[in-house]
């Protein structure tokens, strides 16, 4: 079962449920997923879809930490039970020995020696960690290791 089917699938079911707030954010990845294939006129597939549901994590937390500073615990909160649902849609994380062994891995393929070929390795690890590691956090991972 494709993602996008498996999150039409748990839309209808929150309805079934009357889980307005799962209902709610279940509504909102819809939304984003309908606007990309309408504004580029092409049909989603998995990896395309993690790229969005990333985006829109990163965006919630991005949220929450603004509404934190602002004492905003209620908004918060929201974000909160949206990111809850977002990620049910995202990979296992992958853990810190996984993202070491890939990185070390991908240095070793693309010849790397310093933080100026970075961007070589970013293009060797990202197809790996798509939707399973924050790549800011791999990005700081990769500095260390060439730095």
């Amino acid at each position: 079962m494709s993602l996008k089917a498996r999150i039409t699938d748990d839309m209808k079911a929150a309805m079934r449920a009357g889980e307005k707030e799962r209902l709610g954010a279940i509504r909102l990845i819809l939304a984003a997923l309908k606007q990309r294939e309408v504004d580029e006129r092409i049909v989603l597939d998995d990896a395309q879809i993690l790229a969005i549901l990333e985006k829109m994590l990163k965006q919630r937390r991005d949220s929450i930490e603004q509404y934190s500073i602002a004492n905003r615990e209620d908004l918060a909160a929201v974000e909160r039970a949206e990111v809850a649902v977002i990620q049910a849609y995202m990979p296992t994380p992958l853990s810190s020995e996984e993202l070491d062994r890939i990185v070390a891995k991908a240095i070793a393929d693309s010849g790397a020696t310093s933080v100026r070929e970075m961007g070589k390795v970013v293009g060797l690890v990202k197809p790996l960690v798509a939707g399973r590691a924050d790549m800011g956090r791999v990005s700081e991972l990769i500095k260390a290791k060439l730095g």
